[in-house]
């Protein structure tokens, strides 16, 4: 595999601590290899038109951050675990280190990801209104702690403050009115660091999933919450499973959405599957 020059993109503010162990190996590992590359820490470069590959460190808010700020990357990218959720480079490469990602993706051909439209932001791997957007509100409160522990912390919280919103989701299939707990639309299987929203989902089959959870008394919510960490939930009565290239949902009122862990607010919002996106060694 030839690289002719890499631009090594670092969100040194992620969650990992030792991404500066990680970086040193890395680095070091590419002279050896002679592979030119240039690291760029907090000033990232305006344009990629003089690399070949790009490679980002950190979690699903850096390679979010990166995809809308580079929105017509057409050359190969490789995501390095750095965040505290990192669903997105766990979907890609499953369990393996940094370490063992780079030895991978040395040798491995690029192949196409989808990505969704959020209004006007892109996203890889889910978002989520409501009930995760609340989530992800409170997580803000304790942050230090993150990953999965601390997203499910704060899924406990709102599970006994929560109150669902009424929404209206209208899909080339259906329209429904009524007040949802959850409301996932995603690219990806996971979120909040490990819970299997969408289990079918998958990053290059073209299409979105949508996962709707109806209104539930507090004891559901709690029995439930395990079934739904495990992705064992899709033939639940109060579950909404559909797949499809566009959704549009109202609210009365701003709902706090999660898109790849950022917090964003509308109540308005159209959602779009855009097939074939993205290039990643993966």
């Amino acid at each position: 595999m030839m690289f002719a020059k890499i631009a090594f993109l670092v969100n040194q503010k992620a969650g990992k601590k030792n991404i500066s162990h990680f970086i040193s190996w890395a680095t070091n590992q590419l002279d050896s290899q002679k592979i030119d590359f240039q690291l760029f820490n907090d000033n990232w470069p305006s344009s990629l038109d003089t690399f070949t590959d790009v490679w980002v460190v950190g979690g699903d808010g850096t390679i979010n951050y990166f995809i809308n700020k580079y929105p017509h990357c057409l050359i190969p990218i490789v995501l390095f675990k750095g965040g505290t959720g990192n669903d997105f480079a766990t979907q890609l490469y499953g369990n393996l280190s940094n370490q063992e990602i780079f030895k991978k993706v040395i040798v491995t051909s690029p192949k196409y990801v989808d990505a969704g439209r959020f209004n006007n932001m892109l996203y890889l791997n889910c978002l989520g209104i409501g009930f995760d957007g609340e989530v992800l509100r409170a997580m803000t409160a304790i942050r230090f702690i993150g990953g999965h522990f601390g997203y499910l912390i704060a899924v406990l919280i709102n599970i006994f403050s929560f109150r669902e919103k009424r929404i209206t989701i209208r899909s080339a299939k259906n329209y429904r009115n009524e007040r949802f707990l959850l409301a996932m639309i995603n690219n990806s299987p996971k979120a909040g660091g490990g819970f299997h929203i969408a289990p079918p989902a998958k990053i290059d089959d073209g299409v979105l999933d949508m996962v709707l959870i109806s209104k539930l008394p507090i004891i559901k919510r709690l029995r439930f919450l395990p079934v739904i960490e495990k992705g064992k939930h899709l033939h639940l009565p109060f579950v909404i499973h559909e797949r499809g290239h566009l959704f549009e949902i109202n609210a009365e009122m701003l709902l706090p959405i999660q898109v790849d862990g950022e917090l964003k607010f509308a109540d308005s919002i159209k959602v779009t599957v855009l097939p074939r996106k993205f290039l990643f060694r993966y």
